[in-house]
């Protein structure tokens, strides 16, 4: 009996020793669409943290923005014989080509806040991003007793986070007979972009109720546009990320909301599954990560 024993606690040491072994000789890739947005920053930051803890080589690229990049970034890690690759897409169509080039050199993929439109993706990871927008929008009908007249500030045309929270925006303010978005247009995630874009749009739009973001930086562009032309009363500010110079505002009542995204445990699960697709374990085809609206 003893004997069996022994036998069971080796063979069981044995084993875990084997799965730390093969946690520890994982090599992922991580290329990410931007570092000069602190969402993907807090992103970047889970998944080097999850690596550590597990004990995994993990490489990171930054795209910077640019579609081209991220291929040549990815065709980089690709050449350091990753065994996984998870990509945070600059566009949707554009990382077909980053994902077909990973296929064929036989290195699984896995998508994080972004999806892509085409390639072999073993698991994509993100927010229910039309639920969101959906979200954000009913607030906004609510508060304005479901009438008034609505911005909307785009993302990158092509992302699927642009394409889902503007579906999922317009589904929820199409509910409302009494209220109307009177203007959209792309300001492509960015600060500055949104700043300027809000600024055309408030000179030819004397009566704004409401503006909603695709994402924090351009609510705050927006935000800035607003109170330089000394409308921040009268104009309402939604937007989506949570990003911590957001939910400041959100404190000082500057904006009304923001649709919080975890992106730090959007890396975090990135990882998790990275391993698990490398230890040849079965995963999910999508992992949606909750989502909650901060109005105070």
């Amino acid at each position: 009996m003893r004997k069996l024993i022994v036998l069971a606690l080796s063979l069981m040491l044995v084993i875990g020793l084997s799965a730390g072994a093969a946690a520890q000789n994982v090599k992922i890739g991580l290329a990410v669409s931007t570092l000069n947005n602190p969402f993907f920053v807090d992103l970047k930051d889970g998944a080097e943290s999850m690596a550590e803890e597990m004990g995994v080589e993990i490489l990171t690229v930054d795209a910077q923005d640019d579609a081209a990049s991220q291929l040549s970034s990815v065709e980089d890690l690709l050449i350091k014989q990753i065994d996984v690759l998870i990509v945070n897409p600059v566009d949707g169509n554009a990382v077909v080509s980053a994902i077909t080039a990973a296929n064929d050199a036989g290195v699984p993929v896995i998508t994080v806040d972004r999806g892509a439109e085409g390639g072999d993706v073993v698991s994509h990871i993100a927010s229910d991003n039309v639920a969101g927008g959906e979200m954000a929008g009913d607030f906004i009908a609510e508060q304005l007793g479901e009438e008034g007249k609505v911005v909307e500030l785009q993302g990158i045309p092509g992302t699927s986070a642009a394409r889902d929270r503007g579906e999922g925006f317009n589904k929820a303010i199409d509910k409302y007979s009494g209220m109307e978005v009177i203007a959209r247009q792309p300001a492509g995630f960015d600060r500055a972009e949104g700043m300027t874009v809000m600024e055309n749009i408030l000179q030819g739009n004397p009566e704004i109720d409401a503006v909603f973001a695709h994402n924090d930086n351009m609510a705050l562009g927006a935000m800035e546009a607003i109170a330089a032309a000394g409308r921040s009363d009268e104009i309402m500010i939604v937007g989506f990320d949570a990003i911590d110079d957001a939910r400041e505002a959100v404190a000082e009542g500057e904006m009304a909301a923001t649709v919080a995204q975890k992106p730090d445990l959007m890396g975090e699960m990135a990882v998790e599954t990275a391993i698990k697709v490398a230890n040849g374990e079965e995963v999910d085809e999508y992992t949606p990560v909750p989502l909650e609206l901060i109005t105070e």
